[in-house]
This record gives C-alpha cells, structure tokens and sequence, in this order.
C-alpha cells in the first residue's frame, strides 16, 4: 500500500491500444462486445504494469484498458467514474493486483455485474499463500524469507507486501494466467498467445540471470529502503533488509516516523551500516529526503525505483534498468 506525499494525485483512465504500449495489439477490425469473436480482445487491468503485461501476451489481438496510469496516482484513493466503469462493463478479462493494493477493481466489479473472469496477481503468484516457501519460476531459485514482508533482520514482519511485480517468477505466472484466458476466449488464437508467452518467459528468464549474477558477487549485501517496493528483487539478489519495518511502514502509510526510528535509519546510512540505498522517487517525505540526503553525503550508493511503469518503458525494459541499477550500484 502507497501514499503519494507532496503532489496532487491525478487519476487517468488511459486506453492502451495500438503501439501505445510496447506489444500491444492493433484496434483495427474494432473492438467487438465483451465475449465477440472478432476483433481486439477489451481487457481491463488496475494499473499500467499489468496492462503492458497483458499487451506483450495478447499483442494485435487485445486492446487493453489502465485505470490508473499516472505514476501520482494512489490505488487506495481512485474514485470510478463513468469511463471507468463503462470499460469494465464491456471487459472480456480483467487483471487486477489484489493483496488490497487496487480493492476498488472489486468494487467496480459488483457495480458492473459483469462475469468477465478476473486473474488477480497476488493470488497466482502464490506469495501470500506461502511466502516463506520456494516459489519456482523461470528455472531459478527465488526461495522468498521474510524479507518479501518487509525485511531480513529478524524482525516480525505482519504485513504482505502487495508489490508482486517485482517478484518475477510472480510475472512469469501471470503472464502464465494470462495467456491461458486469452485461449480460452479467443480459442483459434491460443497458439498465437502461446508463442507471445514463450517470448515473454525466455525474456523473464534472462532478467532472473541477471539477479542470479548479482547474488553470486554479492550475497549477503546490506541494504536499506525507503518503502518494500523493491523487496522481492532485492531479496532475490541475495540482499538483506536493515530498515527497521516501522520505518518503510509508515512510509508506505504516509504517517509520522517516530524520531527514535528515524534516528535508527539514519544511523544505517552515516554509519555505512549498508551499501546501497534502494529510493521509491515516486514517493516523497521529509524523512526519505533525509535518507536521501544522508545517503549521498556518506557515499552510500542509491537506487531510484518506482512503482508503476514509467512513461516510455515496458515490464521487462523497467526491471531491466532497475537490475542493471542495483548491480552497478553494488560494483561500486
């Protein structure tokens, strides 16, 4: 969960269609009903992470639906307007994040009585079912610790983190999910689904070559953050948490850091307690400034992470810069 603390939040309700996403599919031919055989397949997703998701699967044979495609945006305050609920209504499949990071889909869902299916990413991706357990993808091994729910210090960890985007055995299986509805509304095009998976997966497997790289030159490095954004890639590099968990929560909430905490943070940076300072720059806060600010007059090493897609990349590109960010901060 997010606050975005500083700027006005601006919900956008962007259709992705044509090459506005890279993949995504072509309108001609038009759109067709929810359910029509011909044309673009109508899909809704929460955000603009699960729409180029989608897009890369369903390429020219989907058009695909954000509701929040501003990187201001904050999922727990979108209010549905009539565009909104009128592109649910029409959906043939709807994504959605869930782990009550987007629980407005469901809202929107009941109003809209729509039976589109719905894939919702926390649930296939198994993280808040077993989160200490193995979760396979990819041909790697991306054995999640508690520092999927907020970090590697022993601490107790009573919070999901909802961020499964950048957990990629988690993408590989949604993309999985994905595909496999895809086929089953648009049955004469499975195998088309099927290879654009395939593209996605051998691409997946070649970001998960690049953490199993970083793990090996550098397991057991120690990090900080400002928010568990980041913390199934970080994790999966072999890297361990030091940010006190009422720190990075109350981040995410946006509510007040206690001085004694905050002092505790700090002391990880001026003390160069860690190496590497991994920075959500979609959020802002007196306090992560701070961090910021104690980072670089120290030389620690930062990391600027968002948390949606940035304008101009898709999935794999983003997680590329983020992966090749962490492992040239770590080189230093």
């Amino acid at each position: 969960m997010r606050t975005v603390l500083g700027r006005t939040t601006v919900i956008g309700l962007v259709a992705v269609a044509a090459l506005a996403l890279s993949g995504c599919g072509s309108s001609a031919g038009g759109t067709g009903p929810s359910g029509s055989d011909t044309g673009p397949v109508p899909v809704v997703t929460s955000t603009n992470v699960w729409s180029d998701v989608v897009a890369q699967i369903g390429g020219e044979q989907v058009v695909v639906t954000a509701l929040i495609s501003d990187p201001a945006a904050d999922p727990h305050s979108f209010e549905p307007n009539a565009q909104a609920q009128l592109a649910l209504s029409k959906a043939a499949l709807v994504v959605e994040n869930g782990g009550g990071y987007d629980d407005f889909v469901q809202t929107m869902l009941a109003s809209a009585g729509t039976t589109a299916p719905v894939i919702t990413a926390v649930d296939v991706s198994g993280l808040a079912n077993d989160p200490d357990s193995a979760q396979q993808g990819s041909g790697a091994d991306t054995s999640h610790s508690t520092a999927a729910n907020g970090g590697a210090d022993g601490h107790d960890h009573g919070e999901f983190n909802e961020h499964v985007w950048y957990d990629l055995p988690a993408v590989d299986r949604v993309a999985s999910a994905v595909a496999d509805q895809l086929a089953a509304i648009r049955p004469d095009q499975a195998d088309y689904f099927r290879a654009n998976l395939a593209t996605f997966q051998d691409k997946i497997a070649g970001l998960t070559g690049k953490i199993d790289a970083i793990k090996a030159a550098h397991d057991g490095a120690k990090v900080a953050i400002t928010e568990p954004v980041p913390l199934y890639l970080t994790e999966a590099a072999g890297l361990v948490n030091l940010t006190p968990d009422e720190f990075s929560e109350a981040i995410e909430q946006g509510t007040d850091v206690p001085p004694t905490v905050l002092a505790m943070t700090l002391a990880l940076l001026t003390d160069q307690q860690v190496v590497v300072l991994v920075y959500n720059e979609q959020t802002s806060s007196p306090e992560t400034e701070q961090m910021l600010t104690a980072a670089k007059d120290n030389g620690i090493a930062v990391v600027a992470v968002t948390e949606t897609l940035p304008e101009g990349k898709d999935y794999l590109s983003w997680m590329d810069t983020n992966i090749s960010a962490l492992a040239d901060a770590l080189g230093r």
